[in-house]
C-alpha cells in the first residue's frame, strides 16, 4: 500500500511547500484537485499545457511523490445542455494533461440529475444511471485514446451509490480505461451504516478487478448524521479492506481523506499499523 493524502487537505500554502509537507509526514503520493491547491496562476483548461504537465512531473520527482489522483469532479448528468458538453471538454483535459503527467487515475464522483449537483430522490433513479452512463462513455472512449484510465467513486447521495450501481456502469460502458475509486465511508449513510461489513463485501465481491485507488477515512454518527473524519477517530473497519489489499493489489495508492494538519500524520501512523497487522 502507497499511502498518500489529499494536497488539499495539507496546510495551506503553495503547491511545493504542500508536498514538502506531505513527504515530511511519511506520505508517498497525492490526490491533487488543481484549483484547490493552485491559486497564483491559472489552471483553466487551456493553461494545462505539455510544459505544465512536465513541471509538474519534475516537481513531484523532486519530493518522491506520485500523483495518485488527477481530480476532475464535476457534474456529467447535469440535465444542461451546453452545461455538459463544456463538463466533457474540460474532462477531456485533464485526461490530456494526465497522459503527459504520467498520474495513476483521473478521478470523478458520479454527479446528480440536476444542475445544482444537489442529492435529490431522483439520484438513485434507473432514469439517472443511464443518463451517467450515456454521458461517462464518450469520455471514457476518449481516455482509451489517450490512454489513461477514468476512475470512478461511488457515494451514496450521487447517481451511483453502491456497488451493484457501479457494476452496472461497468458492464455498460466495458471498457478496461474505467475503474473504480474505492471509498468505503462514500457508500455509507445513516441509514446503513450497520451494514457497513456487507457493503464492503459486496463492493470487493463486484468490483475488487477494477479498483484503481482507495480512499481512507473514517466515520461518526453525531446528531443523527453520519460525519466524515480522519482514519482512526470513528467507527469505520478497515479489515477486511486490508486484507483485500494486501492478497491482491499490495501497491496500490491509497489516499487519505477529511484529515487536518494537525492529525494527518497520525492517520497515516494509524493506517501502516493496521496494514501491517492484517
Amino acid at each position: 500500500m502507497q499511502l498518500g493524502i489529499r494536497l488539499h487537505d495539507i496546510a495551506k500554502g503553495t503547491l511545493p511547500e504542500r508536498l514538502k509537507i506531505a513527504r515530511e509526514q511519511g506520505f508517498s503520493c497525492g490526490h491533487l484537485a488543481l484549483s484547490k491547491v493552485i491559486d497564483e496562476y491559472s489552471v483553466a483548461d487551456g493553461a494545462l499545457t505539455p510544459g505544465f504537465a512536465m513541471y509538474l512531473r519534475k516537481l513531484f520527482a523532486e519530493y518522491d511523490m506520485d500523483v495518485a489522483v488527477l481530480g476532475c469532479y464535476l457534474n456529467l448528468a447535469t440535465p444542461n445542455r451546453q452545461a455538459l458538453k463544456e463538463t466533457q471538454e474540460h474532462y477531456k483535459a485533464h485526461i490530456r494533461f494526465a497522459s503527459l503527467l504520467g498520474c495513476g487515475v483521473v478521478g470523478t464522483e458520479t454527479g446528480a440529475p440536476n444542475e445544482a449537483y444537489a442529492f435529490e430522490e431522483a439520484c438513485h433513479s434507473e432514469e439517472a444511471l443511464e443518463t451517467f452512463i450515456r454521458n461517462v462513455t464518450p469520455v471514457v472512449r476518449y481516455a482509451e485514446q489517450m490512454g489513461v484510465l477514468l476512475a470512478i467513486e461511488p457515494v451514496y447521495r450521487h447517481i451511483v451509490y453502491n456497488p451493484a450501481r457501479a457494476r452496472k456502469v461497468l458492464d455498460a460502458v466495458e471498457s478496461p480505461n474505467l475503474q473504480i475509486i474505492l471509498d468505503p465511508v462514500n457508500m455509507l449513510d445513516i441509514s446503513n451504516y450497520k451494514r457497513q461489513g456487507e457493503i464492503m463485501e459486496e463492493a470487493l465481491e463486484l468490483l475488487g478487478k477494477e479498483v484503481a485507488v482507495v480512499h481512507i477515512k473514517d466515520f461518526r454518527i453525531e446528531d443523527g448524521v453520519l460525519k466524515s473524519v480522519a482514519a482512526g477517530t470513528g467507527e469505520m473497519d478497515y479489515s477486511g479492506l486490508l486484507r483485500f489489499m494486501k492478497k491482491e493489489k499490495p501497491y496500490i495508492h491509497a489516499t487519505l481523506e477529511d484529515t487536518l494538519p494537525e492529525n494527518a500524520e497520525e492517520a497515516r501512523k494509524h493506517m501502516q499499523r493496521l496494514w501491517e497487522e492484517a
